[in-house]
């Protein structure tokens, strides 16, 4: 069955760094894309990244271009979310997903979601 299990998330400081991981399973993570979305109490989730299968196009969010990479392994059947520099802002519950294509989808193109793992940004 299909399984999406992230890691990694925690408290660090302003400026500080975090790398989350995805491990998937249950399906072959060569073929699809997969996102990384965020949601902070009391608003909507964010879509935060995406990266595609094909070619390993990646997509991000405006409010963390430039801090943010994301990145796959797809012999260990995981994506990686670095973030860098990370603001309280950041602060935030951390998914990823599975597209049902190997494209990054809309956001109502993702069929798997995984259980996510809490990111604190505070001093």
């Amino acid at each position: 069955q299909v399984q999406l299990v992230e890691s990694g998330g925690g408290l660090v400081q302003p400026g500080g760094s975090l790398r989350l991981s995805c491990a998937t399973s249950g399906f072959t993570l060569d073929y699809y894309a997969i996102g990384w979305f965020r949601q902070a109490p009391g608003k909507e989730r964010e879509g935060v990244s995406c990266i595609e299968s094909s070619d390993g196009s990646t997509y991000y969010a405006d409010s963390v271009k430039g801090r943010f990479t994301i990145s796959r392994d797809n012999a260990k059947n995981t994506v990686y979310l670095q973030m860098n520099s990370l603001k309280p802002e950041d602060t935030a519950v951390y998914y990823c997903a599975k597209g049902s294509y190997y494209y990054c989808p809309g956001s109502a193109g993702y069929d798997y979601w995984g259980q996510g793992t809490q990111v604190t940004v505070s001093s």
